[in-house]
């Protein structure tokens, strides 16, 4: 059972999910407001990223219980956020994962080790059965993280994402219990 205000951290060495805090809206908005990331998300991210917007996700998430939505912290830095949606109704049972990272942080296993500690939350301390996302056709690197991290692909939904205009493919991925 997890406790209700406590302060969840998920860790793995130099890397702790944790919640996020009153002081990570600057670096939160400065790591955030940069368009590489915008082109992976969802559109619901704004752009470009300010402090109030910052300040606006960082109480949200103040709300929520379970805790799901977690700081990435790598070397004790801020450097990304990760986060499960619950999906409701005949999907209770499942989550939607989500995440980015920093760019002055790529290419170091961030995301690997990310996904791997809120994967195993999700299905062990939340009691999901799955957990799924979608990815957009050009983010391989998104792509080879899932799989790194046992994630099977489950198809291409065909030219079902419109992003910066354009039309493409989203890849469904996700992990069961």
């Amino acid at each position: 059972m997890i406790a209700k205000n406590s302060a969840m951290q998920l860790i793995h060495d130099k890397i702790i999910l944790r919640p996020l805090h009153d002081s990570d809206r600057e670096e939160l908005a400065w790591l955030a407001n940069n368009k590489k990331i915008w082109d992976n998300l969802r559109d619901l991210m704004p752009h470009p990223y300010t402090i109030d917007n910052a300040i606006f996700f960082i109480n949200l998430t103040k709300q929520e219980y379970p805790q799901m939505i977690f700081a990435i912290e790598y070397n004790g830095q801020f450097c990304g956020v990760i986060g499960l949606t619950g999906q409701h109704d005949v999907y209770k049972k499942t989550a939607e994962i989500g995440y980015w990272i920093g760019e002055p942080f790529w290419n170091k296993g961030i995301a690997t080790v990310a996904v791997n500690l809120i994967t195993d939350y999700g299905l062990n301390q939340l009691d999901l059965a799955r957990i799924h996302t979608g990815v957009f056709e050009y983010n391989t690197s998104s792509m080879k993280v899932l799989e790194k991290c046992g994630y099977k692909k489950e198809g291409v939904f065909e030219k079902a994402i419109i992003k910066n205009g354009q039309t493409w493919n989203e890849h469904r991925y996700s992990k069961t219990k």
